[in-house]
């Protein structure tokens, strides 16, 4: 298995759009594809870059009010996938699963809104089910993905593109698989002190 990775498709999956624009530029400029999905693939088009949709590769619109956008095994298969793998390569083709090799995700503020005093179903909806599904799938293969859980590693990958173009070392990948279970960690025990009604 090639240690260097090159990244050719991004998801991008955000909820908080602010610090994204020079990442993409920079992914935009290294010739990396974009899918995404809603609001965020309206700001990737609206700053100019071509992005392909979620709902075109599924076949399926969001529904649910948005619950269920992403999740769908041409998205999980995309990034799940084992490139060594030649049954994973073969079922892909069988079923036309793009690889997906980085995956950017900005999770829905949980605790921001609980510390806003929102209702309980708005804190409910607030608690991200297809980003923390990404994050968890993108860090368990992070020997072929790249995986940047928050706006907080922005500048870790931009600083990588910047040395090294659109690849990234597996030593890399699993620095941020490693930072994205990390996020899902303090994500969850947030998720899991408020439904105890301990204090966040």
């Amino acid at each position: 298995m090639a240690e260097t990775k090159k990244i050719k498709t991004a998801l991008i999956s955000v909820y908080n759009k602010d610090g994204l624009a020079p990442l993409l530029e920079k992914l935009n400029s290294e010739g990396v594809a974009f899918l995404s999905t809603g609001g965020t693939q309206q700001f990737i088009q609206k700053l100019g870059y071509p992005c392909s949709k979620v709902e075109d590769l599924t076949t399926y619109p969001s529904i649910l009010g948005g619950r269920v956008k992403t999740l769908h095994p041409k998205v999980f298969g995309g990034i799940l996938a084992r490139r060594d793998n030649s049954d994973d390569r073969q079922q892909m083709a069988q079923y036309e699963i793009p690889e997906i090799d980085l995956v950017v995700v900005d999770l829905y503020p949980f605790e921001e809104t609980v510390a806003s005093g929102a209702s309980e179903q708005d804190i409910v909806e607030k608690i991200d089910i297809g980003g923390i599904s990404l994050i968890r799938a993108a860090a368990k293969n992070f020997a072929d993905v790249v995986i940047v859980p928050s706006k907080a590693e922005y500048a870790v990958l931009l600083d990588i593109l910047d040395k090294q173009g659109a690849a990234t070392t597996r030593e890399q990948r699993q620095q941020l698989a490693t930072r994205a279970f990390g996020v899902s960690s303090h994500y969850d025990t947030a998720i899991h002190q408020w439904m105890e009604g301990a204090p966040l």
